[in-house]
């Protein structure tokens, strides 16, 4: 399965919010590696995990592996949250700018 086949799977709100937040890592990070992995969409930087993220019928789930949630669990804190994961729920807007900071500071981790 490619990352267009699993993009594909989805409509609507869903789809938007997931084509959203891929624009918005690809802006931020154009030399990541986009791939499918763990069943998510998933982007490497330096061959190591930059960030993760799915669609779900009721949110976008992100995944900022290993460190971006503990960097960001304030502002993570009015989310639902996984291990290793945050709910970005289709009934408000998405965090745009919250997602930029994050992809940043990922980037920042990997690159120095």
């Amino acid at each position: 399965m490619t990352v267009e086949d699993y993009l594909n799977q989805f409509s609507g709100e869903v789809r938007a919010r997931l084509d959203e937040v891929r624009e918005l890592i690809r802006t931020e990070s154009p030399a990541a590696e986009e791939s499918l992995s763990y069943g998510l969409v998933g982007y490497k930087l330096n061959k190591k995990p930059l960030v993760y993220f799915g669609g779900f019928k009721e949110h976008v789930g992100f995944y900022a592996t290993p460190n971006g949630h503990e960097a960001f669990k304030e502002k993570f804190a009015k989310y639902k949250q996984g291990k290793g994961s945050v709910q970005f729920p289709l009934s408000e807007p998405l965090p745009v700018e919250l997602i930029k900071d994050v992809v940043k500071y990922r980037i920042a981790q990997l690159t120095t």
